[in-house]
């Protein structure tokens, strides 16, 4: 798998909203490989994407698609200041439970000392154990980019519940991998809470264009707006 991490930031998330759902309508059908993207846009104005594709060949192949150069051109406009790609194909997907069905989502990305040893204690968070001392963790994505740099995408039911699951205390064996992990980070991690994530993905064969999946939160949002 290869996986694209997109970042700048934004004063009109809704532009940016539309522009993504244009892309859904009128370049996802040519987008061969392309396994879905996860984006969303903080409170402050931090936007990020994760685009997913079956392999590098594949992100390339859109990459150089004329009417995707065109697309990007008319949407970078949107962003305050310099738009970030970072390109990786080490990257890990956990999925006890279905990330679509997210309330929230949250990014968190920071730096590693030891890539093989962090890698070897995620494979022991990656258990039974784990996913009933957190039952909010729907999915994750792991991503190492660069030298020493990662970034993981993590899906909860919702953030009420994700908030709760962080003031549970962890099993002796979940918090000793967990305090090594943090040993492996020379500084404290960035967190990025996307309360409002769009989670777009391919459509089913045979089916019509897709529309992103709001998250069941975010739905319930505009319907009280409405």
């Amino acid at each position: 798998m290869f996986a694209q991490i997109i970042q700048g930031r934004t004063s009109d998330a809704e532009a940016v909203r539309t522009a993504l759902d244009r892309w859904m309508e009128e370049l996802q059908p040519g987008a061969t490989g392309w396994l879905g993207s996860t984006v969303g846009v903080s409170d402050d104005g931090r936007f990020v994407a994760v685009a997913r594709f079956e392999s590098a060949e594949a992100a390339g192949r859109n990459s150089e698609r004329p009417e995707q150069s065109r697309w990007w051109e008319e949407t970078q406009r949107f962003f305050d200041g310099e738009v970030t790609f970072a390109d990786s194909e080490d990257v890990d997907v956990d999925l006890p439970g279905d990330p679509d069905s997210a309330g929230f989502v949250q990014v968190m990305q920071g730096r590693v000392t030891d890539r093989e040893r962090a890698r070897e204690l995620i494979a022991r968070l990656s258990t039974k154990e784990m996913a009933d001392f957190r039952p909010d963790i729907l999915g994750t994505v792991m991503i190492n980019h660069g030298t020493d740099r990662w970034s993981q995408v993590i899906y909860f039911t919702s953030e009420a519940e994700a908030r709760e699951g962080e003031r549970t205390e962890a099993p002796p064996e979940v918090q000793g991998v967990m305090e090594e992990l943090m040993a492996l980070t020379p500084e404290p991690p960035e967190f990025i809470d996307l309360r409002q994530p769009l989670l777009y993905a391919p459509p089913a064969t045979g089916a019509g264009v897709p529309t992103p999946r709001e998250a069941p939160e975010a739905a319930r949002a505009v319907e009280r707006s409405s």
